[in-house]
């Protein structure tokens, strides 16, 4: 691992305030307009479950996955001013790349769960230092498969085309994931299950009761890893092929 570039990673990362205001403002704009006027309502839904908990861990579910996919928007915009290009003419070796991008995206990542878990705190949210370990735990492991997504996507989309492929995608995959509703059991569960954001909402969900991964979470989520990360290197080839 070369220190020093991920050093430099996260400061560059530091001193974009308009990554930071969308990585970590949005979730938490949203849990406060949501959560806050319900701070008090203890049995959302009659489901047993305040309401600051619940969207706590459905925003962290949204906040993280947002945070690993916007890792893509950075890459796009390196590639438009040839960073990407001088990176290549360095002794930096591909994998250190990858390595550096992927902890660079998870460093955002748990940023943003500690700002949401802080949040709830604040509007009264408890929960025992195994729930919250369980959780955390969990959810980093289903962000693996969108560290990978958001190297595609930086390789793949221009810097005028990745803000809506980001929104887009970020969107698509919360909806299918029941980030904001419960899925149910008809086809939208079914399509859900195929997918790594509906295991990440599950993986948040550890707080609320729930129980961990099925052997199929497990199985979804290592796929989806694979056939990114395949995808990953295909792409920076493809981009390295043309200069």
């Amino acid at each position: 691992m070369n220190v020093a570039y991920l050093r430099s990673e996260l400061t560059r990362l530091m001193r974009n305030r308009r990554f930071l205001v969308f990585s970590f403002g949005f979730p938490l704009l949203l849990f406060f307009l949501i959560a806050g006027p319900n701070r008090n309502e203890h049995d959302l839904g009659g489901s047993g479950i305040s309401a600051p908990l619940y969207f706590m861990v459905g925003l962290a579910a949204f906040g993280s996955m947002n945070s690993m996919l916007a890792g893509g928007a950075r890459i796009a915009a390196e590639r438009s001013i040839g960073w990407n290009r001088q990176l290549r003419l360095t002794p930096l070796p591909p994998r250190t790349y990858f390595r550096v991008k992927v902890l660079t995206a998870y460093a955002t990542a748990l940023a943003s769960m500690l700002l949401l878990d802080l949040s709830g705190v604040a509007l009264g949210v408890r929960l025992a230092p195994g729930e919250w370990a369980r959780m955390t735990g969990l959810l980093l492991v289903g962000l693996v498969p969108f560290a990978a997504l958001g190297i595609v996507i930086g390789h793949l989309a221009s810097v005028e085309s990745v803000g809506p492929i980001m929104g887009g995608s970020t969107a698509l995959f919360a909806f299918l994931g029941g980030t904001w509703f419960p899925l149910g059991d008809g086809a939208l569960h079914d399509i859900g299950e195929g997918l790594p954001s509906y295991w990440l909402v599950q993986a948040s969900h550890v707080a609320l009761g729930g129980t961990a991964w099925s052997l199929t979470g497990w199985l979804v989520v290592a796929a989806w890893t694979v056939a990114a990360a395949a995808v990953a290197r295909w792409a920076y080839r493809r981009d390295t092929a043309k200069y």
